[in-house]
């Protein structure tokens, strides 16, 4: 692993670092070409961006603290000094972005349901170059395995779990879906906001899914913060979209079911007759 990429003596440039400005810029390039397809002004839209991540730096840090408070304390330098104590909560950053997001949008009277959609791609690969960053530069750690596909980590036992690049790949084929459907709800195949229960739901379960296999984990109550909201955006979100779809399930299941059910009571109906045959065979003789 590579914490820092270069070390030209008067500065140096970290390995982390660079994939955090590439995931801004490619990002904010996404954004802008998806904006360009709607009547938004891209100033206010680009505003609100900056807004967001501001928002999401300050509850990201502030749901760390919170969810460490023995090591903080009330200590407002230890919650200024990131160098010093770091930390930082990918999960309060997503919330406090969407909350900062959506408050400016009630400011400027910008329809949040019809706006956020556009934001998903470029959030979904932004989070993928931020994990790219987190393998390259060794900051995230994988669990310890036996299996064939690993890599050691400098301080650490034994050979890895690829963690982080596992979750960048997940993010980027969220981001190729979710720009798919970005067009199917232009369409008005799907409401607005769509994307953004997609995008919740698809989060929670890539990081439920490769939770278990990181080192570092943020707990509540004795129960791991990350899984259990996980859990709980899963299991909505899933429900939502049983409903939302129950029109196409019901379709498609109504003749499955009745296929099913044709053939299960035929087979009972011949056992039936068997049966019968067999008894009436006994009497006979």
């Amino acid at each position: 692993m590579l914490p820092v990429l270069l070390d030209l003596k008067f500065i140096k440039i970290y390995t982390f670092g660079v994939f955090l400005v590439l995931a801004f810029f490619w990002g904010s390039f996404v954004l802008w070409k998806n904006i360009r397809l709607t009547s938004q002004k891209e100033d206010e839209i680009f505003d609100g961006l900056f807004l967001a991540l501001a928002g999401s730096l300050f509850f990201s840090r502030l749901l760390h603290v919170i969810l460490n408070f023995e090591k903080f304390g009330f200590s407002v330098l230890k919650f200024i000094l990131i160098n010093g104590y770091p930390g930082l909560s990918l999960y309060g950053a997503l919330i406090g972005g969407f909350f900062t997001l959506h408050l400016y949008f009630l400011l400027k009277k910008i329809s949040f349901k019809e706006t956020i959609d556009y934001f998903i791609s470029p959030l979904f690969l932004a989070l993928s170059f931020g994990k790219m960053g987190s393998f390259f530069s060794g900051s995230e750690t994988g669990s310890e395995t036996k299996f064939f596909i690993s890599i050691k980590y400098f301080g650490y036992d034994g050979l890895r779990h690829l963690t982080p690049l596992y979750e960048a790949i997940f993010f980027l084929l969220g981001a190729f879906i979710s720009y798919r459907l970005i067009f199917e709800v232009r369409k008005e195949k799907f409401v607005r906001g769509f994307v953004f229960y997609f995008f919740c739901w698809y989060f929670a379960l890539t990081y439920f899914l490769f939770d278990k296999i990181k080192i570092n984990h943020l707990y509540f109550l004795g129960y791991n913060f990350n899984e259990m909201v996980s859990i709980i955006l899963v299991l909505t979100f899933s429900v939502y979209f049983l409903y939302y779809f129950r029109g196409v399930l019901l379709s498609y299941g109504k003749p499955a079911y009745k296929k099913i059910a044709r053939k299960f009571v035929g087979s009972i109906t011949k056992r039936s007759k068997e049966a019968t045959k067999a008894n009436s065979g006994a009497k006979e003789k």
